[in-house]
């Protein structure tokens, strides 16, 4: 089974910084680390391969220095890893993140394809799904177990708000994770070796024969007019006592701040 996992470098949220002109995220100087669902994301896919064999490759997009991410991900137990790099990608939305990634593992090949539900830079859940309308193939979101795995078809179970949902799909497919699926691995020594050693296979824009004008800011349809890092308030207060005694002071200050 060809197992393939869409993983993001994403920013340390307590470093992030906006590039006034085109409302993007500035990536390069910030501290990153691998996106937290995407860790899970990962772990499930080893978790498949190690029970129907085959092989586990990661999948990003990004600068050259998300070469890390992926080298973390191999240490993790992943065969391979792809970089999908180019200057054409810079400033893609999801739609265009998307449709890149499912062009990329068009090349590569793939029976079931994982992505964590969403990104904590972006928060839009949207990356999962869109890879699988871009490919025509199935796809289950907020996938929290892993029933059965086989060759040729995926029992889980979908998150809902009240319960879960058993799936079944057959193959190829795309399913995105919650956190609740699983816990991720520590990366071995020997993990660690072979990350070092890793050859990264590179991807540009060229290679997946596509129009230019379908790429990056221009292929984007999504456009961020305005977009700001929320300043930190020191105006609290905290109410302490009993909670009868809390509650009325509650409403009190409420009151004087018009709130209700």
């Amino acid at each position: 089974m060809r197992i393939v996992v869409c993983v993001k470098q994403v920013p340390d949220s307590a470093e992030v910084r906006i590039n006034p002109e085109t409302n993007t995220l500035i990536r390069d100087g910030v501290p990153t680390i691998i996106n937290p669902y995407d860790t899970h994301a990962l772990e499930a896919g080893l978790q498949i391969k190690e029970k129907t064999g085959g092989t586990v490759t990661v999948l990003t997009m990004g600068p050259p220095q998300a070469e890390s991410a992926l080298r973390e991900c191999i240490a993790m137990g992943a065969d391979e890893a792809v970089l999908l790099t180019d200057r054409a990608f810079a400033g893609s939305d999801t739609w265009a993140t998307a449709y890149a990634l499912s062009k990329a593992i068009e090349l590569v090949g793939a029976d079931v394809i994982i992505c964590g539900k969403q990104a904590i830079d972006g928060d839009t859940a949207q990356v999962g799904p869109e890879i699988a309308e871009f490919m025509d193939i199935p796809h289950i979101s907020y996938v929290r177990k892993i029933v059965d795995a086989k060759e040729e078809m995926l029992v889980v179970q979908r998150l809902m708000d009240d319960g879960y949902d058993v799936i079944e799909s057959s193959l190829p497919m795309l399913f995105t994770v919650v956190k609740e699926l699983n816990t991720p691995r520590m990366p071995s020594l020997k993990g660690k070796m072979a990350a070092k050693k890793a050859e990264i296979r590179k991807i540009t824009a060229a290679e997946l024969n596509v129009q230019e004008t379908e790429l990056g800011l221009k292929g984007s349809p999504t456009q961020v007019k305005n977009i700001f890092a929320p300043e930190a308030r020191k105006d609290r207060k905290m109410l302490e006592g009993p909670p009868g005694e809390s509650i009325s002071t509650l409403v009190k200050e409420l009151v004087a701040l018009k709130c209700i």
